[in-house]
């Protein structure tokens, strides 16, 4: 019973510790006298006086265009979107397959935005735009299998 009692008093402290050093701002000055804040050890954009970090990741909830910009493209055949804050291959995301949100099924896999069960699908057969041929049956994820 000691045991557990002294394992949960240094759990509290543990935690009472992250959370006050967590909560603290960090600031330095720099050589024209201003503050300014270090950036978190998440890399989390803190705005000081204006300006961005420079450090901090491009989210695309309020800009879109970010993207197709950084991931090569865009125009009307690009499949990348922005779900969830984050930039998205919608066609190859087995959570976000095809649209944002739709997540493929157990054993699914996201083929050109579409889920499909690669053991038995003639036109995706072990992986992706692996059509069998004609007659073929896809078994196993194998062509003509047997």
């Amino acid at each position: 019973m000691a045991l557990v009692k002294l394992l949960v008093s240094i759990a509290i402290t543990t935690t009472i510790t992250i959370a006050v050093i967590t909560t603290v701002a960090y600031t330095s000055s720099n050589a024209h006298g201003t503050q300014t804040i270090r950036p978190s050890r998440f890399l989390a954009q803190k705005e000081v006086l204006g300006e961005r970090n420079p450090n901090a990741a491009d989210h695309c909830n309020k800009d879109p265009e970010i993207c197709s910009g950084l991931y090569g493209g865009g125009g009307s055949n690009s499949t990348v979107t922005c779900c969830n804050n984050k930039c998205i291959d919608v066609a190859s995301d087995d959570k976000n397959c095809g649209a944002c949100k739709n997540k493929c099924k157990f054993s699914q896999t996201c083929c050109r935005g579409q889920c499909v069960y690669l053991a038995y699908d003639k036109r995706h057969c072990g992986q992706c735009n692996h059509p069998c041929e004609i007659d073929e049956l896809c078994v196993y994820g194998l062509c003509n299998y047997a």
